[in-house]
């Protein structure tokens, strides 16, 4: 709350006051405390808020990067799986016509 607006609350209430003298003077710790405790809290939830964001946002940020960490790791399996799957495809493409070659000279015989 702007400073010039809490003197103007000020004035306006001991200016047409219908209490004791004392009463103004009694009132305006008490409405000061309460201005700064609404704005303490209030600096203090968005603190808070501010606080959990942040929080939210870094365990989001760690997930996502396992995650790729992980996805990178799966690609990178796939591939070595692949590969080894050529080789073995390849090593039994080679013994088949191998023991196609001997087969064919015997059953031509």
């Amino acid at each position: 709350m702007p400073l010039w607006v809490f003197f103007l609350m000020v004035l306006t209430l001991s200016g047409g006051c219908h209490c004791s003298s004392h009463s103004p003077t009694l009132r305006m710790p008490r409405y000061a405390d309460a201005i700064y405790n609404n704005s303490y809290r209030k600096v203090l939830g968005q603190l808070y808020a501010r606080k959990k964001l942040q929080d939210i946002m870094s365990r989001q940020q760690v997930n996502r990067e396992r995650n790729e960490e992980q996805g990178a790791k799966v690609l990178l399996g796939r591939q070595v799986d692949g590969t080894c799957e050529d080789q073995k495809q390849m090593a039994l493409e080679s013994i088949l016509a191998a023991l196609l070659q001997k087969l064919s000279p015997q059953g031509s015989a």
